[in-house]
């Protein structure tokens, strides 16, 4: 009985997934427009209201009927999760601002980049956390090197604060363009056009290349941090698609403001650290799920808050000196 409302949850979700990006691509984005910042606040807010109704229903019936007296651990684990992915996600943001501006990407045709991209991902995300999952139950062990991983990563953010990015030179985008023939400019929301009879790429289709590495290069983080927290695969892919889905919507959001959260690399910096070692240490201490949710809100919320602080203080200066 329990393996069949398994089935059931898993197809369910991914019913519900399809509609709403249907819905996305389909209904609300179906020609191409700028966002609007009130679009982006309404889509932001209705991402973070699902992933905490779905929490609700993980506490309630679906969780009592997937997991028995477990639902409360699941349900924070869940949450915890998510957290964590969607933390994770805004060090994209930052990437991708740049990636598009190198790129000078028209604000109309952003939103058909990260969308496709979303899809690649929820795609690549899937395997990832499949291998993961399969690795931990084989070789326990695996957990220290994921640790280690993160820990290192962690430190390297803290040392390395100014991210650069010259997209020409990434191997992705030589690979690309030595095998793709690719022509120089946009054709509408156009990914490929002809050019001599042939079908060639867009610089939208490189664009959209280089978004889906740069998201598998910081799903190499993400997902192993998931795995401090939990090892149930319904959990782990729910939480880190809820993140994922709310991250375009994110963007938009942030993508004018992002430099008046200078010590939020260094926050995320902090988590993927302390992440690192809960899971070196999971043999000797198992600290609590609620208490791990309760240190890595707090590490975020001391970083925004100080972000903001140290932004008003410096647009006081600014005055002051005028």
């Amino acid at each position: 009985m329990q393996i069949a409302v398994s089935t059931l949850a898993w197809i369910g979700f991914c019913v519900f997934i399809l509609i709403m990006l249907a819905v996305d691509l389909g209904v609300l984005n179906r020609r191409p427009h700028e966002i609007t910042y009130k679009d982006a606040a309404i889509w932001s807010a209705v991402w973070v209201a699902l992933a905490l109704i779905f929490a609700g229903l993980l506490a309630g019936p679906l969780g009592w009927e997937m997991f028995g007296e477990a639902r409360h651990q699941k349900t924070l684990e869940f949450l915890t999760g998510y957290l964590i992915e969607l933390s994770l996600s805004v060090d994209n943001l930052f990437v991708f601002v740049l990636i598009f501006n190198y790129f000078k990407v028209p604000s109309k045709y952003q939103h058909r980049v990260l969308f496709w991209g979303v899809l690649g991902a929820l795609v690549l995300r899937v395997l990832m956390i499949v291998a993961g999952t399969e690795l931990i139950e084989r070789f326990h062990w695996i957990i220290y090197i994921f640790g280690a991983f993160l820990i290192y990563t962690g430190i390297k953010m803290f040392s390395t604060q100014n991210t650069d990015i010259d997209p020409e030179n990434r191997f992705v985008v030589k690979s690309v363009t030595r095998y793709v023939p690719i022509v120089r400019h946009y054709e509408r929301r156009k990914f490929f056009t002809v050019v001599d009879g042939k079908t060639v790429g867009t610089l939208l289709l490189l664009v959209l290349i280089v978004v889906e590495f740069t998201d598998l290069v910081f799903a190499l983080d993400s997902i192993p941090a998931i795995f401090a927290v939990t090892d149930h695969p319904f959990i782990v892919y729910t939480s880190n698609v809820f993140a994922i889905l709310g991250l375009r919507a994110l963007y938009f959001l942030l993508a004018n403001v992002m430099d008046k959260f200078q010590y939020l690399k260094l926050g995320l910096a902090a988590v993927l650290s302390f992440v690192g070692v809960k899971m070196v240490l999971v043999d000797v201490y198992k600290m609590p799920v609620g208490l791990s949710l309760g240190i890595i809100a707090s590490i975020l919320a001391i970083s925004i808050i100080a972000s903001l602080w140290k932004s008003k203080n410096s647009a006081g200066e600014l005055k002051t000196t005028e």
